[in-house]
């Protein structure tokens, strides 16, 4: 507080100084010098600080824009805030207010993400089934799918609040992330940093369920998680690191059935093949994705491939769509697959991507969203629907050539 303020506020001692109640009864020279200057100090800064508040709430005002940034940035001024609203609607509106930063930060009230993560371990499961010796019952698929499920939701909270401490400088700048909790306020950096410790504990004790192997073939990823947010700021294909990320439960099927890929030549190379097909895939809709923010990254200096083909986007989508479906037909190949897998995985995918290339308006952000949202369910959903089917079709062959065979036996014991 200034020097003027301070003497503005200071108390009237009585029988010292007069208030400015009973000034005009008073003169000058009643007073002795001392509380004579004191008292026209008092006075002049009063005035002074009345008459001047449009400066002290520009200085506010300014001094608390300069503290939501670094003292090394020399950007503009971020996008400034609009008033965050909490959740009135959804999963969200349900939790303790304490908690909503936090389900915020792992991005509970957008799951979207949390499915393209998931949809890789599940085409792994259902490629895999067919490949484990005996081939895996169902009970063991659905259960082995849902410790998939539960492990991708956490992960991918995890992923994001690792995400949002690297943004948090960055976030600002772009009015799409400008209100997420750690660019706000709401959560502190170390707090956010306990808390991605948290979920990394949670995830272990999830991957813990799984056969011991699965511990090795899961913990490489990690560094890919840690290091994804770091791509977009030295190449314009951070979704190709982000497609290595989010791919690698393409890898975690084999090893959780007990298909061991080190040993297995065919479950290798088709690993090999799905897991280079979902990378495709995550290129393909995030590039969608990236085109919500492509003028607030060109601002604030973020990289991304929507940026660099900005004017053939359709064109790299198209040779994407035809890259991801002939690795996965290529998959299917290795690991055996019947028409079912190819008639409605293969040619579904390539369905669905095709239309959804086709009808995505780019330089719509609500359209974008649209079809990143609606994008997993048409293409994953049609992907899955070929591998369960095959799946299944195999499961019951399988169980058909077990009675035939023990009946054989059987005959030839009582011949």
């Amino acid at each position: 507080m200034s020097t003027s303020r301070l003497l503005a506020r200071l108390p009237l001692r009585r029988g010292l100084i007069p208030s400015s109640r009973t000034f005009s009864s008073y003169s000058l020279n009643h007073i002795s010098s001392p509380c004579r200057n004191l008292f026209i100090r008092r006075r002049l800064a009063l005035a002074s600080y009345q008459n001047a508040p449009k400066a002290l709430v520009t200085y506010h005002t300014t001094s608390s824009l300069s503290a939501s940034t670094t003292p090394n940035d020399t950007r503009e001024n971020p996008i400034p805030p609009a008033e965050y609203r909490p959740p009135t609607t959804g999963l969200l509106s349900y939790l303790p207010p304490s908690w909503v930063p936090y389900a915020e930060l792992a991005r509970l009230d957008k799951p979207a993400g949390s499915y393209y993560l998931y949809f890789p371990c599940i085409f792994s499961t259902l490629l895999a089934a067919p490949l484990a010796n005996p081939i895996a019952v169902p009970t063991t698929v659905i259960s082995t799918s849902l410790l998939f499920l539960a492990g991708a939701i956490i992960m991918r909270g995890a992923g994001c609040t690792i995400n949002d401490l690297w943004d948090r400088n960055l976030d600002p700048h772009v009015a799409r992330t400008r209100l997420r909790p750690i660019a706000r306020g709401a959560v502190t950096p170390f707090q956010a940093l306990v808390f991605t410790g948290g979920q990394l504990l949670a995830g272990l004790v999830v991957l813990l369920q799984f056969p011991p192997a699965c511990f090795w073939y899961a913990t490489p990823s990690l560094l890919l998680v840690a290091t994804y947010p770091l791509a977009k700021r030295v190449t314009y294909y951070p979704q190709f690191v982000l497609g290595l990320t989010f791919s690698w439960g393409a890898i975690m099927g084999f090893p959780a059935l007990g298909v061991d890929l080190l040993s297995n030549g065919t479950a290798a190379a088709a690993a090999g093949l799905l897991y280079s097909s979902n990378v495709a895939w995550t290129v393909l809709y995030d590039m969608i994705y990236a085109h919500m923010d492509i003028k607030d990254d060109a601002k604030a200096g973020i990289k991304s491939i929507a940026l660099k083909h900005e004017k053939e986007t359709k064109q790299v989508l198209t040779g994407l769509a035809i890259t991801q479906v002939a690795l996965l037909a290529g998959a299917g190949i290795a690991a055996g697959a019947g028409p079912a897998f190819f008639v409605g995985s293969c040619g579904g995918a390539l369905a669905t991507l095709g239309y959804m290339i086709y009808k995505v308006n780019l330089k719509s952000v609500k359209d974008c969203w649209w079809w990143f949202i609606n994008g997993c369910w048409f293409t994953g959903g049609a992907i899955c629907f070929g591998l369960g089917a095959d799946y299944l079709l195999q499961y019951t062959q399988g169980k058909k050539d077990l009675a035939q065979a023990e009946k054989e036996v059987a005959r030839t014991e009582s011949a």
